[in-house]
């Protein structure tokens, strides 16, 4: 209701839309109705037309089918409406178990349509009984030819009651990372960091992988010129990472230095990593890549870029002859060595 009157008030200012217009009615009636329900029989003859027709917990004479079936339509909308609306106030303190309130509300929707239906054909007149008994045949019939429909659902209850993932959670599906905005009975609803949403059958999710249950690894590598000293490097690292952790408040542990990663054709590779949250890795990387950075440039430490160094040809020696007659009872003893490794395998050896 904080959320109604927010809107209430802001249109007060922007025009109205066509949502939010069909929203306000609808609360309304829904207002109206629970009014009406709650003290319409101190207000109506209990034994009025309109009172028996509205009132479909009595049982007392006729009533009017269209004020009836009107009747069963707010009830079972604002009924269905109000328990999905508590159960998803009540999930959003959780951290998990989001996706177990979104498919019971998928149920509870599914389920008010269902119920309503066989309500107004009751009302004017049908047999449901024998329906139920021909939706039994149907079922399975149906069930025969829906079995990915089946499998779907099987699918997306075992991803819930196993915790495979939750909405919220950051996974990765066939090379596609986002967050997981729902899932449904059938589908799961996947938003990457460019709004893009992919749908995928629960069915179809094999091969998942959960960003979100531990920390993700922040990895930073720097270089630096193969000149530059690496214990003078070190020691003014020693002294400024814990500046770094407070610089950058979404660090949980760390930053750590690793050593040397690569040594380039140009420069020397040194690595950090730090323990973070997986939604604001990326972000921590860019991070600690500036903090690094202003740390290099107030010490002076160089972050070399690719140079191409020109010499004059080298003068080789040539092999003595003793060293030639070494050199070939060496690659002869080799290959006697070697001999019967890797037989059958083609250009392997």
């Amino acid at each position: 209701m904080k959320k109604f009157f927010q809107r209430i008030k802001s249109a007060g200012k922007t025009k109205f839309s066509a949502d939010l217009v069909i929203r306000i009615l609808s609360y309304l009636v829904l207002i109206a109705y629970v009014v009406i329900l709650a003290a319409g029989s101190k207000i109506f003859d209990p034994m009025s037309l309109f009172w028996r027709s509205f009132f479909f917990f009595g049982k007392a004479g006729e009533y009017n089918p269209f004020i009836r079936i009107v009747s069963y339509i707010v009830f079972m909308t604002g009924a269905s409406w109000f328990v999905r609306f508590l159960l998803k106030q009540l999930s959003k303190p959780l951290k998990k178990g989001k996706a177990i309130v979104d498919i019971l509300c998928s149920l509870i929707k599914y389920a008010a349509i269902i119920v309503l239906l066989f309500l107004i054909l009751k009302t004017v007149g049908v047999d449901t009984t024998a329906i139920l008994a021909g939706i039994g045949i149907l079922g399975l019939i149906v069930g025969l030819g829906a079995q990915p429909l089946i499998a779907d659902i099987i699918a997306g209850l075992f991803i819930v009651f196993e915790k495979v993932f939750d909405v919220g959670d950051i996974i990765v599906v066939d090379g596609f990372r986002g967050t997981v905005k729902e899932i449904g009975i059938r589908t799961t609803q996947i938003v990457d960091v460019g709004g893009n949403v992919k749908i995928i059958n629960n069915s179809d999710l094999k091969t998942v992988i959960n960003m979100t249950n531990q920390l993700s690894l922040a990895i930073c590598d720097l270089s630096i010129e193969y000149g530059e000293s690496l214990e003078r490097v070190e020691a003014i690292l020693k002294k400024n990472l814990p500046a770094v952790k407070e610089a950058i408040p979404d660090i949980k542990d760390g930053p750590f230095y690793r050593g040397v990663a690569e040594l380039g054709d140009s420069a020397v590779v040194i690595r950090f990593v730090a323990n973070c949250e997986e939604n604001v890795r990326y972000q921590v990387e860019r991070d600690m890549n500036r903090q690094f950075k202003l740390i290099f440039d107030k010490n002076g430490i160089n972050i070399p870029f690719p140079q191409i160094v020109l010499n004059r040809p080298a003068d080789f020696k040539n092999a003595t002859n003793a060293q030639k007659k070494d050199a070939q009872k060496f690659v002869d003893e080799q290959k006697e060595l070697g001999k019967g490794l890797g037989d059958g395998q083609l250009n392997d050896f």
